[in-house]
């Protein structure tokens, strides 16, 4: 997204009343790849994940770069038993957002925020998805923890070394 133009999740980051910065890069095609565009360290790079928990039902996990969702975690935190990752299609109709580009911030449906409780450990600022390709938005942890009411839970563990 070269054009400059605001994503819906950077009108809603603007309307949160937070401050932030826009980072604009070429499309990565890694975690590795983006934080480095981004002159990031890998955990400083969230990655918003949609977790389906019923019909019609999700929440958004942030995940830092170098980490992975724990599904049992995840499942104890929820205090249910079966969880799932959407289709592509099925997580554009829960959020309106591409994968690759889902953000709670400015989704098609307010669903609840769990934040891994490492978030932020890498330091501030974190880069979150701005709603489109290439674009991200680099905002403190606090701040974006407050803007998004996010639950700060331990639900992920480190991706394991190929």
């Amino acid at each position: 997204m070269s054009d400059g133009a605001d994503t819906p999740g950077i009108v809603a980051a603007r309307e949160a009343g937070i401050p932030f910065e826009v980072m604009r890069t070429q499309r990565a095609r890694s975690a590795e790849e983006s934080a480095g565009f981004q002159g990031i360290a890998l955990g400083q790079l969230l990655r918003t994940i949609v977790v389906r928990r019923g019909a019609d039902d999700y929440v958004f996990v942030l995940v830092p770069g170098g980490r992975r969702i724990d599904w049992a975690k995840l499942r104890a935190h929820l205090g249910i038993r079966r969880i799932s990752l959407p289709d592509k299609d099925e997580a554009f109709e829960a959020t309106g957002y591409e994968r690759g580009a889902i953000t709670p911030f400015g989704s098609s449906h307010p669903w609840p925020v769990i934040s891994d409780a490492t978030v932020g450990a890498a330091g501030d600022p974190i880069a979150i998805g701005g709603g489109g390709h290439g674009v991200n938005l680099h905002i403190a942890t606090a701040d974006l923890l407050k803007a998004t009411d996010a639950t700060v839970a331990d639900v992920t563990e480190p991706e394991p070394d190929d």
